[in-house]
Order: structure tokens, then C-alpha cells, then sequence
């Protein structure tokens, strides 16, 4: 059995927790310049990054069943979880009528339709057209670039997402590990670290940049006036993610670490944070963290709330409804059985 890549698991656990952090933030960016600048610096490679990855791991969709997998894997969650949300905001936000929309994602769930279509892509891109890697990041990028002039396409089934951020996928498909392994040098943590720094100073001192620019879900009628330099300024985007990204995996660790084996359970804390992220938006609680100190409380929380969220016992409860597995539940089952007779043989024996 081929041993578990733990750098990859670290990396996943560290975006997943700063996805959390990103959006308990979200509530101060209007007020405080200094999280603004936090905030958009984090996403210019979070979600990114965690593209890249998910085009890296999906060198085998060629192979028998891979695109029906996924179907099971991201399309039966985000259908289950568009009604779920559905049902939570009708309360949430008293709304006066329940309306299901199923091709219009809910916050956070437009990942799973946009990696289903990358996949989709990534099959029409190397199997049928058959591009090289150039041709076929020319073409990713060129199609990322143009689809901003086509209004219609923003939100709905995550379309303006799914092109903005293919490149990224892409990219990752034909990375290999000696890639990542070059970014594990001191060189190159030196340099990750200083375009850390460089961008978070230009986030803080350049405030007119709109974060919007970075969520890749709007044409460029809604984030300027379809100037001529609205192209210059996505491809500037895109420079500024794959350096981000690159300098983000300088910092992973490579060894196994506490927090490593919470890596494998991203798909649970994404899908599930969202609802005590937005009861949070809504309460009077977030009213307690109003100074640029707070951050760091902020920062606890998040870092808690994901580590609550990916332990065995909360992945195990909700297995059923975001794998349609019982597998973890039953392990826990066994598990606890497998004490309770441990703990009654030593009772009657000693």
C-alpha cells in the first residue's frame, strides 16, 4: 500500500481552517482596514490552492467509473445540501416564502458543482481534444479571461466560477511531485514568505482593490465599467494566485503532525461550517468582536471549529449525509462495543 502523502494532508487542514477564518472575518472587512487586508491577502490562494490540489488528485479520471464516482462524491451532497440550506435560511432569515433553486448554489456549495465540471472539462481537454499542457493552459486562461464580457454568466450552477478558476485546476493536473518538492527549499520559503508580506502591505495600502476581483463569480459589468484594462486586471489576478499558492505550499510541513490526520476530512468542515458561520453573522455575538484585536480570538475560533468539525466523532455522525456512507458510524459503533467488552472483562477478571 503506497504510504499517505501527509504534506498534502497538512495542506488541506491549513486551508480548510483559513476558508473557515475567511468567512468569520467576512463581518469586519467594511469597518476595519487591517482585517480587510488579512482578508483579501488570504483570498488570493485559499481556495485557489485548494484547486490546484484537486486538479493534482485527479490524474486518474480516465479511468473506468471516475466521472460516476464523482457524481456520488459532489453532486448528490450539493443537491442534499442546496435543500438543507434552503430550509436553514428560510428560518435564519425569516423569509417569507420557501423557493428551491437548485441551479443557483448556496455560498460555499458552488465548489462542489464547479468540481464536478472541472473534472468534466479536464476530460474534454485531455481525452477528447488531446492538448499538451501549453495549448491547453493557453486555452484555460484564454477562456477565463473572455468569459467576463458574458454577463449572463455568473452565479448560475457556478458557471463564471467554473471558467475563471479551470486554469487553476488545470494547472495542478499537470503539476508533478518534484514540483512540490522544489518549494520545500529555503530559497523558496524565503521567497514565499516575502510575497506574503509584500501582499499583505500592498492589500493594506492599495484598499481601492476590490475583493470581488478574487471570488471569480461576477462578469466584468459588475466589478467595473467592461473597461478595456478589466482583462489585464484578471490576468493580474491570476499572476497573483499562482504566487500566492506557491509561496503558501513553501510554509507546509512535510512531517505528520497533530493536525495531519484532520486534513482528510476538508469535504466535512466545508460543508458544514457555513451554518454556524452564518447563525454567527446574525447574532448579537459577533458585536463583541469589534477591534483589529479581536483577530486573534477570531483566529481561535476558527482554528477551533475546524478541529471540532473534522474529529471522528462528528465525521462519523454526519458520514450518512455527506458520503451516503455508514462505514465511520459503524467503525464507532464497533469501537465503543469493542470498550464496553474490554472494560467488563477486566471488571469480572480483576
Amino acid at each position: 500500500m503506497e504510504k499517505r502523502n501527509y504534506y498534502f494532508d497538512n495542506a488541506k487542514f491549513l486551508l480548510i481552517f483559513l476558508v473557515v477564518f475567511g468567512h468569520i472575518i467576512r463581518s469586519y472587512i467594511e469597518s476595519d482596514p487591517i482585517i480587510l487586508s488579512v482578508y483579501k491577502t488570504i483570498y488570493t490562494f485559499h481556495m485557489p490552492a485548494f484547486i490546484l490540489v484537486s486538479g493534482f488528485f485527479a490524474k486518474g479520471f480516465y479511468k473506468k467509473g471516475y466521472l460516476s464516482k464523482l457524481f456520488k462524491k459532489l453532486l448528490i451532497p450539493y443537491f442534499l445540501f442546496q435543500f438543507i440550506y434552503t430550509i436553514f435560511y428560510y428560518f435564519l432569515y425569516n423569509k417569507s416564502s420557501f423557493t428551491i433553486n437548485p441551479f443557483d448554489p448556496h455560498w460555499s456549495l458552488w465548489f462542489l458543482i464547479s468540481l464536478f465540471c472541472w473534472n468534466v472539462l479536464l476530460y474534454l481537454f485531455v481525452k477528447v481534444w488531446k492538448l499538451g499542457p501549453l495549448y491547453g493552459l493557453a486555452l484555460s486562461f484564454g477562456i477565463g479571461i473572455l468569459v467576463g464580457y458574458i454577463d449572463f454568466i455568473s452565479n448560475y450552477l457556478s458557471l463564471s466560477r467554473t471558467f475563471v478558476f479551470f486554469p487553476l485546476f488545470l494547472l495542478g493536473f499537470y503539476l508533478k511531485k518534484e514540483h512540490f518538492d522544489w518549494v520545500q527549499t529555503n530559497k523558496a520559503r524565503l521567497i514565499g514568505v516575502s510575497a506574503f508580506v509584500l501582499t499583505l502591505i500592498g492589500m493594506y495600502f492599495i484598499p481601492e482593490f476590490s475583493d470581488k476581483w478574487l471570488l471569480g463569480s461576477k462578469p466584468y459589468g459588475e466589478l467595473d465599467d467592461h473597461s478595456y484594462y478589466s482583462p489585464l486586471a484578471r490576468i493580474a489576478v491570476y499572476c497573483l494566485n499562482i504566487v500566492m499558492i506557491f509561496s503558501f505550499f513553501t510554509l507546509v510541513p512535510k512531517r505528520q503532525h497533530f493536525f495531519t490526520k484532520w486534513g482528510t476530512s476538508t469535504l466535512y468542515v466545508y460543508l458544514l461550517h457555513g451554518f454556524i458561520v452564518r447563525t454567527f453573522r446574525e447574532s448579537e455575538v459577533q458585536n463583541y468582536f469589534h477591534t483589529t484585536e479581536s483577530i486573534i480570538l477570531l483566529l481561535a475560533v476558527s482554528l477551533l471549529l475546524t478541529v471540532v468539525l473534522s474529529t471522528k466523532l462528528f465525521t462519523s455522525i454526519t458520514q450518512p449525509i455527506i458520503e451516503v456512507k455508514w462505514t465511520k458510524l459503524k467503525k464507532l459503533f464497533n469501537s465503543l462495543k469493542e470498550r464496553k467488552r474490554k472494560k467488563q472483562y477486566l471488571q469480572n477478571h480483576y
